[in-house]
This record gives structure tokens, sequence and C-alpha cells, in this order.
């Protein structure tokens, strides 16, 4: 997989590892094809990668290997979209982050932002309400398509 940042690969393992889980090889292809994906991916995008190299998979390998990637904080699922991405921090166990998704080409990137999540715990605390998981997703156009946009105005 020449897309595959293998230091993300080997965090993963490690993280596996440290916490006593098994990262089979199933869990470890399914992570892979997530992160060789610069957009989201959907489970059954997944699953036919997945086929390409284990043909007897079916929907059911897949949903225990995203659960598992998830439970571990691998990855995120993209609720707007049923779909699923890495996590630029995987070694945080438990973080919440801001999701930038392209409309135009599916790119989606992750921001972390302390001062964001303060606000709205502060937000939340004045109304005497406690967050035990939010999910902050920002649709709109990447630089990229926002720039190709441009070129195809002129």
């Amino acid at each position: 997989m020449a897309n595959l940042d293998q230091s993300l690969l080997e965090q993963a393992e490690v993280i596996c590892k440290s916490r006593g889980v098994r990262f089979t090889p199933q869990r470890k292809r399914v992570y892979e094809l997530i992160c060789a994906n610069e957009g989201a991916s959907s489970a059954y995008d997944l699953l036919e990668k997945l086929k390409q190299s284990e043909p007897q998979a079916k929907p059911p390998t897949i949903y225990r290997a995203l659960d598992f990637l998830l439970e571990q904080g691998l990855i995120h699922r993209v609720e707007s979209e049923n779909s699923f991405i890495s996590c630029c921090s995987c070694s945080v166990n438990k973080h919440y982050s801001h999701l930038l998704i392209c409309d135009q080409c599916g790119n989606v990137t992750e921001l972390q932002d302390d001062s964001l999540i303060a606000l709205l715990e502060n937000n939340a605390e004045k109304h005497g309400f406690r967050i035990t998981n939010h999910v902050i997703e920002t649709h709109g156009t990447c630089h990229k398509c926002l720039g190709d946009m441009k070129v195809q105005d002129r």
C-alpha cells in the first residue's frame, strides 16, 4: 500500500499490544484500507476492497473489525456519512475531534482544538449538562477543490 503511513500502522500495533488486545491480520488489513484512503470509507467500500485479498469476507467481518478499531480509538465514524476515517491522535485514549468534510471530493480532515472543547464544556456546564460524547462535523469545500473551482471559473 503506497499511500499508507507506516508509522500509523506501527503506532496502532503498539497501542493494541500495550492494551492486551489482538490486532489480528484482518483488523490490521481493514485499518490499512481506512488509512490508505484520503476520504472516508463506507463499510461496503471496505468490504469490496477486503474481498480482493479475502474473497470469503462478509459484512459481519467488516463490522466486527470496525467495532474493534472504534473501541480502540484508532478510527472515527463520520456520522453524517456513516463512514470511517483513521484517527490522527490514536495514542490519546479518549479525545474529541472536529471533522472538516469536503462535499466535493470527500476528503476528511480531523482537527484537535482544545479551546473549542473547553468552550463546549463551559457552555454545557452553564446549563447543568455533562457531555459524554460529541460529534462535530463541518461540511464545506476543501482548499484543493476551492482552487479547482477558481481555475474552472476563469
